[in-house]
C-alpha cells in the first residue's frame, strides 16, 4: 500500500467514526416539544411582507430571529438595507436582515444558510380550518401560516447546530446564517446586500445551503434547479374613458377584444408557445436528464387528484415532469381594468391590462425574451390595424438556475438522505422561481444545493398551510447529518 496515502485515508476513517449521529439524533427526538413549541411562538408572529400595517410585527420577528441565534453564542448582526418606496410617495424601513457566524476555523468548510421568516397574507376568512396564526397540530402536521414557507426549515436549521453545542460537540463546519424578511416581496435590498459583503461576510463561505423547497412525493429530494421568471403587463388604451356598451358597441374598436385578441396568440391549446424563437433558446433535454426523470417517483393520478382536474396537459410522467421544471411556459394571470365584480356592468373599459409571465429555463436570457416578445405582439397587434395603442412592460426579469448534480455538496445530500430515512432521494427541479439562487451564483461564485425538508403536499402560499411533525423533527436531523457530510468533502493531494 502506498504509505503516503495512508494519514488521509485515516484521517477519514476517524471523521467517520468520530461523528455520533445517534446521540444527536436522540437529543432530537429529546427535544421535539420544544422544537414545536418555538414553532409556534414564531408563528404566532404574524410577518405579513406584503402588508406595510404589519411591518412592525416583521421588524419583531427578525429580533427574535436574531435573539435566537444570540443565545446560542452566534456572532450576530442585524443589518440595514434600506427603504422601501410605497405607491403614495412615502418610505418605510425594510426589515434588517439578520447574519450570523457559529465557528471560524480556518481548517473547517464554512457553509452559509439562507433562509427567510417573512409569510403569505392568510386570514381565517380565507378557508383556513384553524387560526393560521396559532399553530394546531391536527394527526402530525402542523397547520400555521409560514409553518413550512420557511419558519420550520430554518429552525431546523439552528436546532442542528444547538444540538451539537447542546452536547458539547464541535460543529463539524462553521455555520453562517443569512435570514431576511422580504422574500416573499421580491427581497427588497438583499441583492444588494448580498453585493456589498461579498468581500467581507462571504468572502470564507465555501458552500451554500437553501432550503426554501419541498418534496415532490413522500421521498425526500434534492433541488438543483429552478425556473427564472419573466413577467409583462400588455396594455391596450384606446377611448378617454369607460363607454356604454348599448350606447357606443358597436361603433368602437373596443380594447379588450384587441387585448383577447393578441393574448390568443401567445400559446396554442396543446401549450405550445407561439411566440418565435423561445423555445429554440431552451437547452436540449439530455439522455441523462431523461433517466433522471424516469426514476424519480411521482404518480400523475395523486398529482391530478391534489390539484382537481380531470386531464393534465401531458399523459406521462417524463414528459410532465419535463414541462414543469425544464420548459418555458406561458400563465396568462388577470386583467387590470376590466369589470369583475359580482354582478353585471354594461362597460366599455377604455383601458386594459393583460399581465402574464413566461417562465425561464437555461439557456433562456430575460432581455432576449422581453425583444421577443415586445416585437411579437406589437406585430400581431399591427396585423389588427386597430386604432387603439399598445404598451409592453416587462416587470420581472428573473434567470433560472442550475446546480451541477456531480458536485460533492449533492453526494453529500444523498449520504445524508441515506443515513437518515434510509432511501435513495429523488434528483429533482423546482418549477417556480427563488431568485435569491441565482443572486447568490452570480454575485459570490460560490456552490449551492438546495436541501428541502417541506413535504409536497404543504399548502404553501394557500389555505392550512401546514408542516408534518416528521418532516421537521427527521429534516433537523438531516440537517445534522449533512454538516457532518459536507465536513468531510475534501481535496487530497500527495
Amino acid at each position: 500500500m502506498n504509505l503516503q496515502v495512508l494519514p488521509s485515508i485515516l484521517l477519514l476513517v476517524s471523521a467517520v467514526h468520530a461523528f455520533q449521529y445517534s446521540e444527536l439524533a436522540q437529543y432530537v427526538d429529546n427535544h421535539q416539544e420544544d422544537y414545536v413549541e418555538t414553532l409556534r411562538e414564531w408563528v404566532a408572529i404574524e410577518s405579513d411582507s406584503s402588508n406595510v400595517q404589519k411591518r412592525p410585527e416583521l421588524h419583531r420577528m427578525m429580533e427574535t430571529v436574531a435573539q435566537k441565534l444570540r443565545l446560542l453564542g452566534g456572532t450576530v448582526e442585524l443589518v440595514n438595507v434600506g427603504e422601501q418606496e410605497l405607491p403614495d410617495g412615502q418610505t418605510l424601513e425594510l426589515p434588517k436582515v439578520v447574519t450570523a457566524q457559529f465557528g471560524s476555523d480556518p481548517s473547517k468548510h464554512t457553509v452559509c444558510i439562507y433562509g427567510h421568516v417573512d409569510v403569505q397574507p392568510a386570514k381565517l376568512e380565507d378557508g383556513w380550518a384553524t387560526d393560521p396564526y396559532n399553530l394546531t397540530e391536527i394527526n402530525g402536521n402542523l397547520y400555521g401560516r409560514g409553518a413550512s414557507d420557511n419558519k420550520a426549515p430554518v429552525l431546523a436549521w439552528i436546532h442542528a447546530v444547538e444540538a451539537y453545542q447542546a452536547l458539547s460537540m464541535d460543529l463539524p463546519v462553521n455555520v453562517k446564517f443569512v435570514i431576511e424578511g422580504m422574500e416573499e416581496t421580491g427581497s427588497n435590498g438583499l441583492d444588494a446586500m448580498i453585493l456589498a459583503q461579498r468581500d467581507t461576510f462571504f468572502s470564507d463561505v465555501d458552500y451554500i445551503i437553501i432550503s426554501d423547497c419541498g418534496w415532490l412525493s413522500r421521498r425526500p429530494a434534492l433541488t438543483y434547479g429552478t425556473r427564472g421568471n419573466c413577467y409583462f403587463f400588455a396594455e391596450v388604451e384606446g377611448p378617454k374613458q369607460d363607454l356604454h356598451s348599448g350606447v357606443y358597441g358597436g361603433t368602437v374598436i373596443e380594447p379588450m377584444t384587441d387585448l383577447i385578441g393578441i393574448l390568443d396568440t401567445l400559446i396554442s391549446p396543446s401549450g405550445k408557445i407561439l411566440i418565435p424563437g423561445i423555445r429554440e433558446a431552451v437547452a436540449p433535454l439530455s439522455d441523462e436528464e431523461w433517466r433522471l426523470y424516469q426514476d424519480i417517483q411521482f404518480d400523475l393520478d395523486d398529482y391530478k387528484n391534489k390539484i382537481g382536474v380531470s386531464q393534465l396537459m401531458y399523459n406521462n410522467k417524463v414528459d410532465l415532469l419535463a414541462h414543469r421544471w425544464r420548459w418555458p411556459t406561458v400563465s396568462i394571470h388577470g386583467i387590470e381594468g376590466a369589470f369583475s365584480d359580482p354582478g353585471t356592468k354594461t362597460v366599455i373599459p377604455a383601458k386594459v391590462t393583460a399581465k402574464f409571465s413566461i417562465r425561464q429555463v437555461p439557456d433562456m436570457d430575460p432581455a432576449i425574451v422581453k425583444k421577443q416578445v415586445t416585437d411579437y405582439l406589437h406585430s400581431v397587434f399591427a396585423k389588427r390595424k386597430s386604432p387603439n395603442k399598445l404598451k409592453v412592460t416587462m416587470v420581472i426579469g428573473a434567470k433560472p438556475w442550475l446546480a451541477d448534480i456531480q458536485h460533492p455538496l449533492y453526494e453529500a445530500g444523498k449520504a445524508a438522505v441515506k443515513r437518515v430515512f434510509s432511501v435513495d432521494p429523488d434528483l429533482i427541479r423546482e418549477g417556480g422561481t427563488i431568485p435569491i439562487a441565482r443572486t447568490f451564483q452570480d454575485v459570490t461564485a460560490k456552490s449551492i444545493i438546495m436541501l428541502p425538508i417541506g413535504g409536497f403536499d404543504d399548502g404553501l402560499h394557500s389555505q392550512n398551510e401546514k408542516m408534518s411533525r416528521y418532516n421537521y423533527i427527521e429534516g433537523t436531523k438531516l440537517f445534522i447529518a449533512y454538516l457532518n457530510e459536507v465536513s468531510q468533502i475534501k481535496t487530497t493531494s500527495v
